[in-house]
C-alpha cells in the first residue's frame, strides 16, 4: 500500500514529530522513506548570498542525517534528497519521481510562523499533490504530535 513514502523535512520540531509516523507506516507496510530536504533561495541583504546558501545547505544536510539516523533505529530503507528550489514545488516533483504513494510532513516548519492551520508549504503540498498526504500537527506546548487532516 504505501511502498513509497515521501518524508519532506527541513529540520524543524513538526518536521522531526513526522519521522516517527513515516517510520511506522513504512514499518507496518514493508515501504521505503525517500527523505527530501529542500535549500530555498533567500535574498541575502547584508550577508554574501554564497555564504548564506552553505549555511541553509549544511542545515537541510543536518536535517536529513537526523531524520534518517531515526529512520535507520526503526529499520527502515531510506533514500536521501538535499536539493535547491521551491520547497513546495520540490517536495511536488520529488513525490513524483519516486512515485510516492504518500507525503508525511509537519504542519509547521520553519516557515509557517503565523499560519493559523497548516504552513503555507503544507497547504500547497495538500492541495496540489497526486499522492495522499499525511499532516502531522506539532503540539509544541505538550511536546507530542498529532495526525489531522486538512479539513480539521
Amino acid at each position: 500500500m504505501y511502498d513509497e513514502i515521501l518524508l519532506p523535512t527541513d529540520g524543524s520540531a513538526a518536521a522531526e514529530a513526522a519521522v516517527d509516523h513515516a517510520a511506522r507506516l513504512a514499518t507496518t507496510f514493508g515501504g521505503r522513506v525517500n527523505v527530501l530536504s529542500v535549500v530555498e533561495p533567500v535574498p541575502a541583504v547584508e550577508m554574501d548570498a554564497a555564504m548564506v546558501h552553505e549555511r541553509l545547505r549544511e542545515s537541510a544536510d543536518r536535517a536529513v542525517e537526523r531524520a534518517v539516523e531515526r529512520l535507520d533505529e526503526a529499520g527502515v530503507e531510506t533514500t536521501t534528497t538535499v536539493q535547491d528550489g521551491g520547497a513546495h514545488r520540490a517536495i511536488l516533483d520529488c513525490a513524483d519521481e519516486v512515485d510516492a504513494d504518500l507525503v508525511v510532513m509537519g504542519t509547521h516548519g520553519r516557515t509557517g510562523v503565523g499560519r493559523v492551520l497548516l504552513g503555507s508549504v503544507t497547504e500547497r503540498v495538500v492541495r496540489r499533490a497526486d499522492a495522499p498526504v499525511l499532516s502531522v500537527r506539532y503540539h509544541p506546548e505538550d511536546d507530542e504530535a498529532t495526525v489531522e487532516s486538512a479539513g480539521e
